[in-house]
């Protein structure tokens, strides 16, 4: 079934803290906040961008390590220090002319229910609050910045058969 929903997608939301991070929050003597990002999560959203699958980012919280990681990344769609999580998706899928239906959201916590319950594919990462893991329509296998936004990537593209072809043209 959710390898159906994947073929669908037009679009992929991430939350960052606990989705693209392992959720903790460092800080140095000078008081700046320090986030650790996978690389191989990096690889995997350059590669779903790619294949022509715009990737975006709906978080509660402002952070400039974030800003660097979206800026390397190339992604532009970031919608950060939100309050609202339900009205930043609404807004981007205005922004993007997508439809809930064909937009997947990847949470981790509490504050991400409320847009998983409004996009066709929410997805959780393996070490999720259980209220967002049954929200789910899927659960990753690896944890929030340890490889779950890989997996993520991974099997949209294997599902919608363009795995291989675009290994195959990029790294070949």
């Amino acid at each position: 079934m959710t390898h159906t929903l994947f073929k669908q997608l037009a679009l992929l939301l991430l939350d960052v803290d606990g989705v693209l991070t392992t959720g903790q929050v460092i800080y140095n003597d000078a008081g700046q906040e320090t986030k650790v990002f996978n690389v191989r999560d990096g690889l995997g959203l350059r590669l779903l961008r790619e294949a022509g699958i715009p990737v975006g980012i709906i978080t509660g919280r402002r952070s400039m390590a974030l800003v660097h990681r979206c800026n390397n990344l190339g992604i532009t769609l970031l919608k950060d220090g939100v309050r609202d999580k339900t009205e930043a998706l609404a807004s981007v899928l205005k922004e993007m002319k997508v439809s809930a239906a064909e937009t997947a959201f990847v949470g981790d916590d509490l504050p991400d229910l409320p847009v998983m319950k409004r996009v066709g594919v929410p997805i959780a990462v393996a070490d999720a609050h259980e209220l967002v893991k049954q929200a789910a329509v899927w659960t990753t296998c690896a944890h929030g910045g340890q490889g779950a936004v890989r997996e993520i990537c991974e099997t949209i593209l294997k599902a919608r058969g363009q795995w291989d072809a675009l290994i195959q043209r990029l790294f070949a």
